[in-house]
């Protein structure tokens, strides 16, 4: 098969680990920057420019899209779908879970659990959003922001609410959640490939820090899920319209609650906490994906 990883950078851990899974099991690989991808639109003939040359006889795309570029990503993304290639993550999908507040009211819907959350309309009544959510500690978190950035834990209602009036002012969408202390400022990372999760770790936050993204610096190590886990895990997954996420959730008293569902998430640190060959499962299953399409 042909296989296109869309990625900005080739050199990325993720994307080295997915082009050499590919070309161990011998697929013809590429890696291609979304962004200098052209589209072209015209009457019956949808199709991709890559230094002026047509993208042709793709059988497969792996999309790595960074936060930042979600628009044009998935413009790219649907351009390749218009023309039937195959992706492990749709336009569509790409987009809900890029969106943290649709994203969990989908979640919720599907009664899968999630810490408390409040969002408004720049409300300057922070007492009130504090009270919904079951008092302070609470988290504060940038709608759009990602690796544990624009996320804040106010311990006190002073603090909440300063912070709360401070994104107010600037005009950023916040949401505000409950601290699940009995978490330990430590979640859980499940990488979900088809309807399976293919590998787990559990991530914690150096000391005096609430934020467990190994990004900030919190330590890996792998971890059993429980049957609840798991399942919940899958049915996030499926319930955004992912085929390929990194679910994050936290273990709780009242069982796992989904914090996040990532369409590129990074594969290094669950790689390297778990031993396990994730790139190399993404390849399969889109070898097993394409050829259930073609029969």
């Amino acid at each position: 098969m042909k296989i296109v990883i869309l990625s900005r950078n080739r050199n990325l851990y993720s994307t080295k680990q997915l082009y050499a899974a590919g070309l161990e099991r011998g697929h013809e690989m590429h890696v291609l920057d979304h962004l200098k991808c052209n589209i072209v639109i015209e009457k019956n003939n949808p199709h991709l420019l890559y230094d002026k040359l047509p993208l042709e006889n793709v059988d497969a795309i792996i999309p790595r899209i960074g936060a930042s570029v979600t628009y044009y990503g998935a413009a790219v993304i649907r351009q390749f779908e218009m023309q039937k290639v195959f992706t492990t993550v749709t336009s569509q999908s790409l987009v809900r879970s890029r969106d943290k507040l649709r994203s969990m009211q989908l979640l919720s819907t599907a009664g899968l659990g999630m810490p408390k959350t409040t969002f408004t309309n720049f409300s300057n009544d922070s007492s009130e959003i504090i009270k919904q959510v079951g008092g302070v500690p609470v988290v504060i978190k940038l709608l759009e922001g990602t690796q544990g950035l624009g996320v804040v834990l106010a311990e006190t209602k002073k603090a909440a609410s300063s912070v709360i009036e401070a994104f107010n002012g600037l005009k950023a969408r916040v949401i505000v959640q409950e601290f699940i202390e009995e978490a330990k400022g430590a979640d859980i990372r499940a990488l979900v490939v088809g309807d399976q999760v293919v590998g787990a770790m559990k991530r914690q936050g150096q000391e005096g820090e609430f934020r467990s993204n190994l990004h900030r610096g919190g330590k890996a190590e792998i971890v059993n899920l429980s049957p609840e886990e798991k399942e919940a895990a899958i049915v996030a997954t499926k319930t955004l319209g992912l085929k390929v996420a990194g679910v994050d959730m936290l273990q709780s008293a009242r069982g796992p609650l989904i914090l996040e569902v990532n369409s590129s998430p990074g594969l290094k640190g669950i790689e390297l906490a778990t031993g396990i060959d994730i790139a190399g499962k993404i390849i399969e299953y889109v070898e097993i994906s394409k050829n259930k399409s073609v029969k």
